[in-house]
């Protein structure tokens, strides 16, 4: 699977500390090499039905999961006490 991520999470991403980014890419690139990558995730219920949750470190990277196109599309990254709202 591929893992892309869409304009707002793209703009999270920035804006992120350099240290964190690193963090979060190599994470991302496990994910991206798993068979599966529901193992590492956590899905999502309410009125984020359909997305999975990663947690990395104090950060969730919040993605759908397109088997069909082979992709993980990030839709959103953010500390875990905003990551929600």
């Amino acid at each position: 699977m591929k893992v892309l991520f869409n304009k707002s999470a793209s703009k999270e991403f920035s804006k992120l500390d350099g240290s964190i980014k690193t963090v979060i890419l190599k994470k991302l690139k496990v994910i991206e090499s798993l068979e599966n990558p529901r193992c590492e995730g956590k899905a999502l219920v309410g009125n984020m039905l359909g997305l999975w949750r990663y947690r990395i470190g104090d950060y969730r990277v919040i993605a759908q999961i397109q088997d069909d196109k082979l992709v993980i599309l990030v839709v959103k990254i953010s500390h875990r006490k905003d990551v929600y709202e």
